[in-house]
């Protein structure tokens, strides 16, 4: 009688379909498609599945939308240039278009040329409820501003103005100006900011300072940061720190002028007369004893 092995199995088991690798699906399904993907690196769009398995988009509508997200920013994709490329009609294609819009996949909007023609705009949306950064939709063509809309220059605030205009007072100031840019480079000032400073410069000249000293009270103790407006900054301190006129002297008498010496005509005596004549004692006897 032959003995029984009770550790080796009468046959050999089958594993339980399901329990192999749980959370791996089955490489070859009995029914259903079978996927035979291949990577792609070049030429390909990206679809998402609310698209591709868009529960109430018809089929064409999906095609479509598939076709117009593979296309390059600014291609046609009027119900004209559809109709010509797809077999499908004009009327099926632009009920087409229709769902793509309700769903939001399509954004249709009419916009005016600089010409003045009335043009439709087609936006293709890859996921509706979020805006694409610029990039991804194409831009508006850009509008040469108006020199009548753009915002007015701010204005410098007023400096002194001089008592006595000098032409060679100004262009000591202009040159003073000019050269504050040698002491520190962001004092660089343009043509119209000069012209607008150089009066209150000419004004501290005038009070009897040197150019030096105009110089120093103007670039020194500057902040360290960068100067948005330097013209500004100059423009406010010519005002706020404007010295006090010189005191007032005494004008000096004017010297004795000296005439040269001249001979009498009566007595040949010298005497000091702008011009030839008599002396005063000749004059004196002339008239009868009284003084000319």
């Amino acid at each position: 009688m032959d003995t029984q092995n009770p550790s080796a199995p009468p046959r050999a088991q089958s594993r339980i379909a399901g329990k192999n690798h749980p959370g791996r699906p089955n490489r070859h399904p009995h029914s259903g498609v079978v996927h035979d993907n291949t990577r792609h690196t070049t030429r390909f769009t990206v679809i998402g599945n609310h698209l591709a398995q868009h529960p109430e988009l018809s089929g064409l509508a999906i095609g479509l939308a598939v076709y117009i997200q593979s296309l390059p920013t600014g291609a046609r994709v009027d119900i004209k240039t559809l109709a010509a490329r797809f077999p499908e009609g004009p009327t099926r294609i632009a009920a087409a278009l229709r769902e793509l819009e309700t769903h939001g996949y399509l954004r249709r909007t009419r916009e005016r040329t600089h010409a003045g023609r009335i043009v439709t705009r087609t936006i293709s949306c890859n996921q509706p409820g979020h805006h694409g950064t610029p990039a991804d939709t194409p831009s508006r063509p850009t509008r040469r501003p108006d020199p009548a809309e753009r915002p007015p220059r701010k204005l410098l605030p007023a400096v002194p103005q001089p008592a006595h205009t000098s032409p060679t007072l100004l262009r000591t100031a202009i040159d003073l100006l000019v050269g504050l840019r040698r002491h520190d480079s962001r004092l660089l000032l343009s043509v119209t900011d000069t012209e607008h400073l150089a009066p209150g410069v000419a004004t501290w000249l005038e009070r009897d300072l040197t150019p030096t000293a105009v110089q120093h009270a103007l670039s020194a103790d500057l902040p360290p940061e960068d100067l948005r407006r330097p013209a500004a900054l100059l423009a406010h301190r010519l005002a706020a720190q404007l010295p006090p006129p010189p005191p007032f002297r005494v004008p000096a008498p004017p010297p004795d002028v000296r005439h040269p010496l001249q001979n009498c005509e009566g007595c040949d005596r010298a005497f000091r007369s702008p011009g030839p004549g008599r002396c005063r004692e000749c004059r004196c006897s002339h008239d009868g004893g009284r003084p000319a």
